[in-house]
């Protein structure tokens, strides 16, 4: 798993009451170490785009803005912990990007960025507790420019390898959406989106020890037609 999707798995709590909000993200990014890697499905869904201004959400380290960064785009990452931001702000300054991507500080259940964006990207916005996933994910393609794409990544499930048992109920009600019941979720006027991909796939994520596993994760692209 990316840093990416590690923290956006969990991110946002702090609507939820939980403990998970931004004081916990930031206490857990004061000692992260940055991997620096884009989220797989981000790079083989967009590297045939041509760059324009692109939002993520739920940047975290920045693997994915800056990967955007790199290759053209112009970037607006957003997150929860500002101390992940901040980090962010001085990886893109190291890898020479830093004029490329605006960063951003929202609890996406609270605020939203302004603008309009022709990628805006959401990896792994799942989550314990109440989080209006489906509201923000309908935001998020409010935010598509006409002929822009918005890519919407998530599991399917928890991995193979994680204690279902051991988790209380409150973590065994997170729910992951099918990629139909993403798209159906999305409410997207008839007529005024195509749906470029919406299936599920296979990915190797390394373990805590190492090993490798197979996961399934699944994504939905779509772009606005007027």
């Amino acid at each position: 798993m990316s840093d990416h999707q590690q923290h956006a798995q969990q991110q946002q709590q702090q609507s939820t009451g939980s403990g998970w909000g931004e004081s916990y993200w930031d206490d857990r990014y004061r000692e992260r170490v940055w991997s620096g890697d884009p989220n797989a499905i981000l790079v083989r869904e967009v590297s045939g785009l041509t760059p324009g201004r692109a939002l993520d959400l739920g940047c975290g380290e920045g693997g994915d803005a800056l990967w955007l960064a790199r290759r053209g785009w112009r970037v607006t990452g957003t997150d929860i912990s500002g101390v992940a931001l901040e980090r962010a702000a001085a990886h893109a300054r190291d890898a020479g990007v830093g004029d490329r991507v605006t960063w951003e500080r929202h609890d996406l259940a609270e605020s939203f960025p302004a603008g309009e964006y022709d990628l805006v990207s959401a990896c792994f916005l799942h989550t314990f507790g109440a989080f209006p996933r489906e509201r923000i994910l309908r935001t998020a393609a409010r935010a598509v420019a006409l002929g822009g794409v918005l890519l919407v990544a998530g599991h399917a499930g928890w991995a193979p390898w994680q204690d279902t048992a051991a988790m209380d109920e409150v973590q065994r009600a997170v729910r992951f959406p099918t990629p139909d019941q993403v798209v159906a979720e999305l409410e997207l006027p008839e007529g005024a989106w195509e749906v470029l991909l919406a299936a599920e796939h296979e990915r190797v994520q390394n373990l805590p020890d190492g090993t490798p596993g197979t996961r399934t994760d699944n994504a939905v692209v779509v772009r606005r037609l007027r």
